[in-house]
């Protein structure tokens, strides 16, 4: 039985996905987490609301230093360039409050061309996180591209103006939905943490 099968089921059971999930090697969990397809991502953000609270320690674990970035490994249901990591970390201090930074590690082809979306993430209510590439982070880890605006390249097209809403599936996955002024867009992605 993979997460795939699971999600294929009349009426998916997302308590039976999360306990499946959570079971699995790391690896093994990757590797299903991303081979699920566009329907069934679709399928895992709308039985996964009101699940699990995704928080700020599922995202990247308290025991990580400050600028620490934790990688969590996606599929997006664009219809090209569907492989990705969102890469996460804690700011350096508690004035930030609940909020991460983070970008986009892409394809060094995306990379270049679109740029790497940064944004700040933190809690959208008692269950979801939303990742706002409307805010750039304030510092970033040592090992990350130089913060851009997303404006930059063709990042005005892929990121400005966008944020991810983020819902919580197991210990490791969350799945999330885009929305642009705040009206859903026909893309999902499924993130598995390292």
């Amino acid at each position: 039985m993979t997460l795939s099968d699971m999600l294929r089921a009349q009426s998916p059971d997302i308590a039976a996905i999360e306990a499946h999930l959570n079971a699995l090697p790391p690896l093994t969990r990757r590797e299903q987490v991303l081979a699920i397809n566009n329907k069934q991502q679709a399928t895992l953000f709308k039985i996964a609301e009101k699940y699990r609270a995704v928080t700020t320690d599922t995202l990247v674990p308290p025991t990580t230093p400050p600028l620490t970035g934790v990688a969590h490994h996606g599929k997006n249901s664009l219809p090209v360039f569907t492989g990705f990591a969102k890469v996460m970390c804690r700011p350096s201090g508690p004035k930030f409050g609940d909020k991460l930074w983070g970008y986009n590690k892409n394809p060094f082809i995306v990379h270049h061309a679109v740029g790497p979306g940064f944004y700040a993430a933190y809690p959208h209510n008692e269950f979801e996180y939303l990742v706002d590439y409307t805010m750039l982070p304030e510092e970033r880890a040592a090992d990350w591209p130089q913060i851009v605006p997303n404006t930059y390249r063709l990042s005005r097209v892929v990121f400005y103006g966008m944020q991810d809403v983020l819902r919580g599936v197991s210990e490791h996955v969350s799945i999330g939905r885009a929305m642009k002024g705040g009206k859903w867009l026909p893309n999902w992605f499924v993130l598995c943490r390292d």
